[in-house]
């Protein structure tokens, strides 16, 4: 039976991210518990990641990323799903790259970042519409970071959110369905880097966030520690038991992820005494919410 035709009131999750590992770097533990809990957990993937630069020294060599980029990490973004428990789809868009240089060059004719709105949004409106998901998360504004795919990817969810139960929009790609609420991912947030800055000096080892910090601190004239978020925190979701997990997920990346790099650093225990919770903000809800929340479907249940 599928999601599309299902009639049973399960829970699901469409999470919408700009790149393969994008799923395993932001909000994989929660993904993971809720799968592991019988929720179905679907990730929407916006391109191919063909431009991606392979950030594994261990994979310099390797023949076939080097001749085949989209289909390396098409096989990576397999194993991953698969460690994770969850469903995952293609939206068929090109990666963007992300420009660097002075003046910045333009981007690739063709590529996602490019694209019309609603060509852009067409294909997620047609998978929440097939999904029927309660809950989506993507990305800020700012794109969580001001890759061109992540700001799209942001630009497409919200989009979609509003969209997919509208009748009058987008018409002949399904029949409507109305998501209740949708939360963007606080993955990588000052509050949670300076616990885990704070726990590996209270454990007398080096602190690979320092630097990150002091730029914070820099940045914010009037000594915030760290600076006000953009968006604060509203829901914090109690995953430590799946950071293993999402750390294989992680892995699994293997052109785009260093095992012994940033995001190893601090070991799942202590994450779990320092952090042990993925943080999202409810944007919008359709339902009745009461915050702080501990769970993306408080009100649905």
């Amino acid at each position: 039976m599928t999601a599309s035709t299902s009639q049973s009131p399960s829970l699901r999750l469409l999470a919408v991210h700009a790149h393969p590992d994008d799923e395993s770097s932001k909000g994989a533990a929660t993904m993971a518990m809720y799968a592991a809990s019988g929720v179905d957990v679907m990730v929407a993937t916006c391109t191919d990641g063909s431009r991606g630069d392979i950030q594994n020294p261990a994979m310099a060599g390797e023949p076939h990323p080097k001749r085949d980029m989209a289909g390396a990490r098409r096989l990576e973004m397999n194993e991953a799903a698969r460690i994770l428990g969850v469903r995952q789809r293609w939206l068929g868009f090109v990666d963007s790259g992300l420009p660097e240089g002075d003046p910045i060059p333009p981007l690739p004719p063709g590529s996602f970042a490019l694209q019309p709105l609603q060509r852009a949004a067409a294909p997620l409106v047609r998978l929440v519409r097939d999904f029927k998901p309660q809950v989506i998360v993507s990305y800020d504004k700012k794109g969580g970071y001001p890759h061109p795919d992540h700001i799209m990817a942001h630009r497409v969810a919200v989009e979609a959110f509003e969209a997919a139960g509208d009748p009058a929009r987008y018409p002949g790609i399904g029949e409507p369905w109305e998501p209740s609420k949708l939360y963007y991912d606080r993955a990588f947030s000052p509050e949670r880097f300076r616990a885990l800055h704070f726990a590996l000096e209270e454990a007398g080892l080096q602190s690979p966030y320092a630097e990150r910090l002091a730029a914070w601190l820099e940045a914010d004239a009037e000594g915030h520690t760290p600076p006000p978020p953009a968006h604060k925190t509203t829901t914090q979701v109690d995953c430590g038991d799946y950071f293993e997990t999402r750390d294989d997920a992680l892995r699994a990346h293997r052109t785009q992820v260093d095992p012994l790099g940033f995001f190893f650093a601090v070991s799942p225990d202590m994450q779990r005494r320092a952090w042990p919770w993925e943080d999202y903000t409810l944007i919008h809800s359709r339902v009745p919410v009461k915050i702080p929340e501990k769970d993306l479907f408080a009100g649905l249940r």
